[in-house]
């Protein structure tokens, strides 16, 4: 029953609220992504093996990011798609899960618009490492944006300093700290999880704490979120483009 009304909230916004959660949609888009890439595996007859673990030819095909494409061919599109695509239900669940106790807490705390450049920042800084690290290799999965979203959070909070800020501060680095030994298990990118908290770690120490200083920062700040989400809202086209 707690299950059930924790759903509900989930898809009905929450409290009350009309607003549209930037988190919530990221987690919808993820979902939606997953459940189409399944559909397709199915239909080339991987059956199960769609839905728990993909084939590297798949994930590609569905926008997993593969640096020798982003150079050769020119689908630079890959560089965001690949934060939305997951290699099973087991990543894709834990991601979403992360996804959904972190990036509304953080999403309240800062607002949307900072919240949209944040996630796209540090999905970029998590590929720009893999680059740096295993540039053959292809990777898919949240997890670079969401160990950035922990990486502010933890940088963010440390600089307001309040005792419920360092209860928050801690609190996600907790998620970090499980996250990380979570990725070891089952072999993750950590270059990219490094990458993404490092990202976050530098937005964390730039983002201003004090109410005024948001306020001047705010038109900015809404005219790259405009620009970051334009950015995805074309990545995921180019991806489609690409089947064609």
């Amino acid at each position: 029953m707690t299950w059930q009304r924790k759903l509900k909230r989930f898809l009905s916004g929450g409290g009350g609220s009309q607003d549209l959660s930037v988190a919530r949609s990221l987690i919808f888009i993820n979902l939606i992504l997953f459940t189409l890439m399944v559909l397709h595996g199915t239909v080339q007859g991987l059956e199960m093996r769609a839905i728990m673990n993909p084939p590297t030819q798949l994930l590609v095909h569905w926008g997993a990011q593969f640096w020798p494409f982003v150079f050769n061919q020119g689908e630079w599109w890959r560089c965001i798609t690949y934060a939305f695509t997951h290699g099973g239900l087991i990543h894709l669940a834990f991601n979403m899960i992360v996804l959904y106790m972190v990036g509304p807490r953080l999403e309240f705390e800062i607002g949307k618009a900072p919240f949209i450049v944040l996630y796209v920042f540090t999905a970029l800084t998590g590929t720009l490492a893999g680059l740096l690290w295993h540039p053959m290799t292809p990777v898919v999965g949240a997890s670079g944006a969401l160990f950035g979203l922990i990486g502010f959070s933890v940088a963010y909070y440390h600089r307001i300093g309040t005792s419920i800020a360092i209860q928050m501060r801690n609190f996600m680095f907790q998620w970090a700290v499980f996250a990380f030994i979570f990725g070891l298990l089952v072999g993750a990118d950590n270059a990219g999880h490094l990458g993404g908290a490092i990202g976050g770690v530098i937005l964390g120490f730039l983002m201003p704490v004090s109410f005024p200083a948001q306020r001047r920062i705010a038109p900015f700040l809404k005219g790259l979120a405009a620009v970051c989400a334009a950015l995805v809202v074309l990545s995921l086209g180019g991806l489609v483009l690409s089947w064609f």
